[in-house]
């Protein structure tokens, strides 16, 4: 399935990494979610996966069927129950993600901004920026060095 660079992106990030098993029935769960998905009776086009062992991200391509309120509570109750099943906090915006050698890691804020502070996380590391709404954005400014991204004006006074 080829989707629209305009198509909306949902990303969920988890407190703490998956195991290999619990991303596969995660994305279980997911394409099955996908599959069915609709808005006012129309079938969605949309996928759903799990990222870095962290992510959540679900993609709809708005050119069939746009998402409605009642589509994106659906979304939201089907990560809900992702939360209570595998006891994971995917709602938590505080809770930031970054690369160090290529491993995803999740700080909450204060460790985050420590780790800034004491120059661990630099101009150059990798930080993900959640708030990306379009998959265009996403494949362009989901991962981007930490001067490149908001996360640099919010923490500015540290550098």
């Amino acid at each position: 399935m080829t989707f629209s660079p305009q198509s909306r992106i949902w990303i969920y990030q988890s407190n703490r990494a998956f195991s290999d098993s619990e991303v596969s029935a995660i994305d279980k769960k997911l394409n099955a979610f996908t599959s069915q998905w609709k808005a006012h009776g129309h079938q969605l086009s949309a996928k759903a996966e799990v990222l870095h062992h962290f992510f959540i991200v679900f993609t709809v391509d708005e050119a069939t069927a746009g998402a409605t309120g009642c589509s994106i509570d659906a979304s939201v109750r089907i990560i809900k129950e992702i939360e209570q099943e595998y006891q994971v906090d995917l709602f938590d915006r505080f809770n930031m993600a970054y690369k160090i050698d290529g491993k995803v890691i999740v700080s909450n804020k204060e460790d985050f901004e420590t780790l800034v502070n004491i120059k661990t996380i630099g101009p150059k590391t990798i930080v993900f920026n959640n708030l990306v709404q379009t998959l265009e954005e996403f494949e362009t400014k989901w991962e981007l060095p930490f001067e490149e991204s908001w996360h640099s004006k919010v923490f500015a006074h540290l550098l």
